[in-house]
């Protein structure tokens, strides 16, 4: 399983950005995949998560109603596309799958992991 994330950069504060993350190596159908972020000096933590099959989302507390994640079955991708960023977005988000569709709400719980993709949100 190979993830690729891209679609990372600087933005001001109210931005928007979309993260890209390939997936390749197998087939997802069964797979739950999520993204991640991690600040300087801080642990990593779940942004949100999407299911291939059913297309259900869960997202944390503090970028609900601003994130969306999406998955494009045709071409193993999923996006998240961020809207109104704030500074403290800042930090390396990563892609991550998980061979269950079996909802994971923790970083612990994704097996395969993308290399990350910087996004700095300037105030």
């Amino acid at each position: 399983v190979q993830l690729q994330a891209s679609g990372g950069g600087l933005v001001q504060a109210g931005g928007c950005l979309r993260l890209s993350c390939a997936a390749s190596g197998r087939s997802f159908s069964t797979y739950g995949m999520a993204w991640s972020r991690q600040a300087p000096g801080k642990e990593r933590e779940f942004v949100a998560r999407i299911t291939w099959r059913s297309g259900d989302t869960y997202y944390a507390d503090s970028v609900k109603g601003r994130f969306t994640i999406t998955g494009d079955n045709a071409k193993n991708t999923v996006h998240l596309q961020m809207n109104n960023l704030k500074p403290e977005d800042t930090a390396v988000y990563y892609c991550a799958a998980r061979p269950s569709p079996v909802v994971a709400l923790t970083t612990t719980q994704y097996v395969y992991w993308g290399q990350g993709t910087q996004v700095t949100v300037s105030s």
